[in-house]
């Protein structure tokens, strides 16, 4: 019995669309040619079935996808791989790009990479003395923020390293749900204290939610206003 692959002339099958169309394809389209093998098209309906949007499929462990027929730990972790290298992408700025002059400039760099997140990430963009970034944006600390367990050593290490002149600093709340608790208010104020002892300044703390972010240097949130 032929596959959907088989069934389909060449230029309706999901690696030629994506070779030469690749803008027209179809999130199952893509799907397919990451999972390749012949039953790719049956495989990618499954994962769909399944999980129902690329959100979805992002959050979703190796297990979790393991667990499509067809899908083994190979195809599994290449498909967390592709993800991860979209969010990575979409994360890194053009070589010639603007200065982050704004809370927005800042979370159009952040907020898809971290929008979906199921775990409190907590990332650090370095900038020169024009506020343009110094490389990708750094991922810190991963978990529940507490000002218990974060070290502001190893949130500056990165900026004393590479003579950044000025911080930006950025997590997630899961819930999607951008407003800042206590606990954030306090460790942007101790980061805060601490870079400016170093002649690092700290421009903004972000908060990223589902679409939406704060900007605790906006509501004068953990900065001293002097």
């Amino acid at each position: 019995m032929k596959t959907l692959l088989e069934s389909l002339p060449l230029r309706e099958r999901p690696t030629w669309r994506v070779t030469y169309r690749p803008d027209s394809c179809s999130l199952l389209e893509l799907l397919a040619v990451v999972i390749g093998g012949p039953r790719q098209i049956e495989i990618a309906h499954d994962m769909l079935d399944r999980f129902g949007t690329i959100v979805a499929i992002s959050r979703a462990s190796g297990n979790e996808l393991s667990m499509i027929d067809g899908i083994g730990s190979v195809i599994a972790a290449r498909l967390r791989a592709t993800l991860e290298l979209s969010r990575r992408i979409s994360a890194v700025p053009c070589r010639n790009s603007p200065p982050v002059q704004t809370p927005d400039d800042a979370a159009q760099l952040l907020i898809h990479r971290m929008q979906d997140l199921e775990q409190e990430v907590f990332i650090l963009l370095l900038l020169d003395s024009r506020n343009r970034l110094i490389g990708e944006p750094i991922e810190v600390y991963r978990g529940t923020l507490n000002s218990t367990h974060i070290r502001i050593s190893e949130v500056l290490r990165p900026a004393i390293r590479l003579s950044a002149a000025g911080i930006l600093i950025a997590h997630n709340h899961p819930s999607g749900d951008p407003t800042p608790s206590p606990e954030d208010i306090a460790i942007t104020r101790s980061i805060e204290a601490a870079s400016n002892m170093l002649d690092i300044e700290c421009l903004d703390h972000l908060i990223i939610g589902r679409g939406r972010f704060v900007s605790l240097k906006s509501k004068g949130l953990g900065f001293d206003q002097a």
